[in-house]
């Protein structure tokens, strides 16, 4: 006597040979995607091990130090080349350099930038020494601009230049300038008239120097 088929709760008969044909396909379907989204779960796990041991593996190290401009040593190359003297800023605490060098071209000039040290400090000064010319070079540097008016420091004149507007571009918003010897030597960049002014007092001896 053959076995009857089960009778399905929710058909309230037996299935059909097609149907459970159906049914069985249908759950193996399931069970394959059950076991894909599995498989993509457990990838990403392991993708984010690996991406962690390597961040940490990775070796962080000090920041980079700010690297230190040799302004006495590149100033000796300078006067030797030259064979003339160049004005070397004093440093102290305050003011450090960023930059120092020759440029050349019809008027060689001596260039040095300095700026504050201290990280709550803004602005820089560049002192710019020009070798065999007077004060009629200076515009070259200052978007055309002529000095207007004259002021002492350390004894001595110095030339103020007024940049306004024409110096917006290149943030200069003061210099000013004297004459040392043959050369002429002039401050500017975008730290305040006493600022720039301390800074030239400390250079007057050179300048002096110079002038003899």
């Amino acid at each position: 006597m053959s076995k009857r088929a089960p009778i399905v709760a929710e058909l309230g008969r037996p299935e059909t040979p097609e149907e459970t044909a159906a049914r069985k396909a249908e759950f193996s379907k399931a069970y394959r995607s059950s076991q894909t989204v599995r498989g993509l779960i457990a990838a990403l796990l392991a993708t984010l091990a690996i991406v962690v041991v390597i961040v940490l593996a990775v070796p962080r190290g000090e920041p980079a130090t700010e690297r230190e401009v040799d302004v006495t040593g590149i100033a000796a190359d300078v006067e030797s080349s030259l064979g003339s003297p160049v004005i070397v800023p004093e440093l102290d605490d305050f003011w450090r350099v960023n930059a120092a060098g020759l440029t050349s071209g019809a008027t060689p000039v001596w260039d040095v930038t300095l700026a504050p040290a201290a990280e709550n400090e803004r602005g820089f000064i560049k002192l710019a020494q020009a070798f065999g010319v007077d004060s009629s070079w200076a515009p070259q540097r200052l978007n055309g601009v002529a000095p207007t008016d004259t002021t002492a420091i350390g004894g001595i004149e110095w030339d103020v230049y007024s940049l306004g507007d024409a110096g917006a571009k290149q943030n200069v918003t003061y210099a000013i300038g004297t004459q040392a010897g043959d050369d002429y030597v002039l401050l500017y960049g975008s730290r305040s008239a006493d600022s720039t002014a301390d800074l030239a007092e400390t250079l007057v001896p050179q300048i002096r120097d110079l002038s003899e």
